[in-house]
């Protein structure tokens, strides 16, 4: 994709033009030009000579943005450089049409005085509202040089318009002031003269254009304020000093100091130091993120305390920050599908208008009336007609909804996905690292009847920081943030599929699952009615042993995040569907729907499933996918709109449509209000581009004149069109206010979501399911092992395995090879006991 800057364009006709002719270059594949920030973005394999000599054929300029293959890729964002020569023309033509003013309208309509000079001599008073006129024409040129040259071109634009109404209005005073000169009624006919019109109509369409350039400005306020975040310095490690070099010459892999109070200049990873940073420009989360060593630390996040060293991983425009700007600026410059009412009316809005003004002169002259009454009607029209308030209706929201996205770490792709996913019915959501943390911590504590709970700790502590698994990390963890003290252990073993066991004070201890340990002590009832408990809850339960007593359950599980709840309960609110995808069995996966409140669980879901599941749901309405993993990638991919946690993988970050640079589930939530909040004031704003085209151009021309004696000045139908645009960009800008994490309730009827057992999801009713029985099994994770290690030698619709249960249940519409699925459970370190 290049990106060119282009010059020339005035209103939505031109870039419809620019459009219209780019598009038609053999070997570009789509084009899209934003006449918001003046620019164009190309695909495709056309040459950029081959593109800017299209652009100039059509009568405006072009430019490849940067001037190297690396400044191509840089977003600059440039300040409104119109608005000042605008504004000196603006002042200089207002002088000069305050004096006209007072010459024409002043003396003849509330008889103020002129000099002597003036006093009956009609010709006179005209010639100075010529000159003026004249003199305020000239310093205006740019609406007459570009509109003639696209009449010429046959491509008129808004700049057409006002210019062919000034210039009638100035050429029939022209032809009515020769008259005067042989005229004896010549005092009376200077109430035919509209050298007031042509002059005023350039300064008020002046007016509005620094109104709306203004208002424009604005619109890139969000994307200025993340560029101007980054450090313009850092401090690095050179030949064992400390020195501070500009931001461009730091390269991936320097060491560099990040001190109490300082900016981080590049990503990296901290190597020594701890302290707290504000990452609330990238993630909109308000709360401090602690930093040690291991930890990554992002471009432009404040330190808040302690002092930092780190090793740069990223830098330029590799860093978060840069492509957060970089995203947001390619998502400004593409259009939603919305836009194309506004383009099509657009390409014809001007030659229609000049066709209207044409009809309305032919019409009033038919009707009797004087050349002058009916010339005033067409240049009202002329006058009035705004293209720009149409072509400016979508861009502008779609740069200030995505400006106010990126303030709360939320990232439309494009604006498409920005319109698409305020539609959301139904939310697909993955439950490991979106729906909960991601990693297994410690839930719950069990001791055995006389064993205190230090005891038990610090016998697993013992026993678990000696072992690499998952839940064994979990619960070393939660000791070391507990303090607590391990005891010595010799003849540590770990035991493939079953726990771990070793010599502690001279007694041998265990650790496992309960199956592994009721072969080693006796369980009482009540502890394994808790066990049970704890399975049913989508708890692992991780027993302990010392000697020949059981000293308790420590229950590990991959917890629930903090904001899940109220996530899941807010879309609802919206008007959502929320239903769960996971590849656990059905026993944890429902025991996490359970407490989170989704209204549908899909467990033991294999990658591909997942796909097939999002392309049932998009039968019954608009479906959002939100997941963090390689494996959730094809169905963000096959989502009406892709949500995925920035924290996640790549892959699912590059399939998705929108990025969420934090990790809570409520960003996903605030992403649909905001799309919502987004398309709405897109509507609003074409809504009224179009009812006042509607409006403005019959009451111009005079069609209630007969009927309610409404008529139109032409000075009138200028500065309505000067506050057209200038109202349009506005009402955007309220977007600005909009907070999308503040709760709100929709009345939006949910639809019905597909039957459970329905073909679309568990494919044909008949199918063989074969059930192995496993030992070794301890934690979802261990599930997960054997599902892959399955999936990959056998051809099924789904294969699910339970550790609480010891089986994997493998689905498929033929046989399968049972033997090679055992070898496959054998091969990962499991043990398969036989065909149930």
């Amino acid at each position: 994709m290049t990106r060119y800057d282009v010059g020339g364009m005035s209103c939505a006709a031109c870039s419809a033009r620019v459009e219209k002719a780019v598009s038609a270059v053999e070997g570009v594949d789509t084009c899209s030009v934003n006449l918001l920030t003046n620019s164009m973005t190309v695909e495709g394999g056309a040459s950029a000579d081959a593109i800017i000599s299209a652009v100039e054929h059509a009568g405006y300029t072009a430019a490849v943005q940067g001037e190297s293959p690396a400044k191509k890729e840089s977003v600059t964002v440039k300040e409104p450089d119109e608005v000042r020569p605008l504004l000196r023309r603006f002042f200089t033509s207002l002088a000069l049409l305050l004096i006209l003013m007072y010459v024409s309208m002043g003396h003849n309509m509330l008889g103020l005085p002129l000099p002597t000079f003036f006093h009956g001599n009609p010709v006179a008073i005209a010639l100075v509202q010529l000159l003026l006129s004249a003199i305020i024409m000239v310093i205006n040129q740019r609406f007459f040089i570009s509109g003639f040259k696209g009449l010429i071109r046959r491509a008129p634009n808004m700049d057409t318009l006002v210019s062919l109404g000034s210039a009638a209005s100035f050429v029939w005073s022209v032809i009515v002031l020769f008259t005067m000169t042989a005229a004896e009624n010549a005092h009376e006919l200077l109430h035919g003269l509209y050298f007031e019109s042509a002059a005023m109509i350039l300064v008020l369409i002046t007016l509005g254009k620094i109104l709306e350039a203004h208002s424009k400005g604005k619109t890139t306020d969000a994307l200025k304020s993340l560029m101007n975040l980054s450090p313009k310095t850092a401090v690095v490690e050179r030949g064992g000093r400390e020195v501070e070099v500009p931001i461009d010459e730091v390269a991936k892999g320097d060491v560099f100091i990040v001190r109490p109070g300082m900016s981080v200049p590049v990503d990296g990873i901290v190597i020594d130091g701890e302290s707290a940073l504000d990452e609330s420009m990238l993630t909109g989360e308000s709360l401090p993120v602690e930093k040690a060593a291991g930890a990554s630390v992002y471009c432009a996040t404040m330190n808040l305390g302690g002092f930092l060293r780190c090793r740069a991983t990223k830098v330029g425009e590799d860093t978060t920050l840069a492509q957060i700007i970089r995203t947001v600026y390619d998502a400004s410059a593409t259009k939603a599908p919305i836009a194309r009412i506004a383009d099509k009316v657009s390409g014809i809005f001007v030659p229609v208008v000049i066709g209207i003004a044409l009809i309305t002169l032919t019409v009033w002259l038919i009707a009797g009336q004087e050349f002058s009454y009916a010339l005033a009607r067409a240049i009202s029209v002329l006058v009035i007609s705004c293209p720009c308030a149409l072509g400016l209706a979508t861009p502008v929201s779609i740069m200030v909804g995505n400006g106010v996205g990126a303030r709360s770490g939320i990232l439309f792709k494009n604006a498409e996905s920005l319109e698409t996913a305020g539609k959301t019915q139904i939310v697909a959501l993955d439950k490991t690292g979106t729906i909960t943390k991601g990693e297994p911590s410690v839930t719950d504590i069990l001791s055995a009847e006389g064993v205190n709970e230090s005891e038990l700790l610090s016998v697993a502590y013992s026993l678990e920081r000696n072992s690499e698994h998952p839940l064994a990390k979990a619960i070393v963890s939660f000791a070391e943030d507990n303090n607590v003290s391990p005891s010595m252990i010799k003849r540590f073993t770990n035991l493939s599929g079953s726990g771990v066991e070793g010599e502690i004070d001279g007694e041998k201890a265990f650790a496992g699952s309960c199956r592994f340990i009721s072969s080693k002590v006796r369980i009482d009832h009540p502890i394994q009615e808790v066990i049970k408990t704890f399975a049913d809850q989508g708890k692992t339960p991780m027993l302990f042993t010392k000697g020949e007593r059981l000293l308790g359950v420590i229950a590990v599980a991959d917890t629930v995040k903090e904001d899940s709840r109220q996530a899941i309960a807010e879309l609802q609110e919206m008007g959502v569907r929320v239903v769960m995808i996971t590849g656990d069995n059905e026993r944890t996966a429902k025991a996490i729907g359970d407490s989170v409140g989704v209204d549908r669980v899909y467990a033991g879901v294999l990658p591909n499933g997942k796909s097939e599941i999002i392309e049932s749901l998009k039968k019954s309405g608009h479906t959002a996918m939100v997941g963090d993993g390689i494996n959730d990638a094809p169905a963000l991919t096959a989502a009406d709109t892709g949500i995925a946690i920035g924290s996640g993988a790549d892959i699912a970050v590059e399939s998705a449509d929108v990025v969420l640079v934090g990790s809570r589930l409520s960003e996903a939530v605030a992403a649909i209000r905001l799309s919502r909040a987004a398309l709405r004031n897109i509507r609003e704003n074409l809504f009224w581009a179009f009812i006042y085209n509607v409006i403005g151009i019959p009451f111009a021309a005079g069609v209630w004149i007969p009927i309610f004696g409404l008529t139109l000045s032409p000075m009138f139908g200028a500065a309505a069109m000067s506050l057209s645009s200038f109202c349009v960009v506005s009402n955007a800008l309220r977007l600005n206010l909009f907070n999308p994490h503040k709760r709100r309730k929709n009345k939006t009827a949910p639809v019905e979501l597909p039957a459970a057992e329905s073909s679309d999801i568990k494919g044909e009713p008949v199918m063989i399911k074969t059930t192995i029985k496993v030992e070794g099994m301890m934690c979802p994770m261990c599930e997960k092992h054997v599902n892959e290690a399955v999936a990959k030698v056998v051809e099924a619709e789904s294969v699910v395995s339970s550790h609480a249960d010891g089986v994997t249940v493998i689905t498929s519409a033929a046989p399968i090879d049972t033997a090679a699925a055992m070898q496959a459970i054998t091969d990962a370190g499991y043990k398969a006991l036989g065909v149930e």
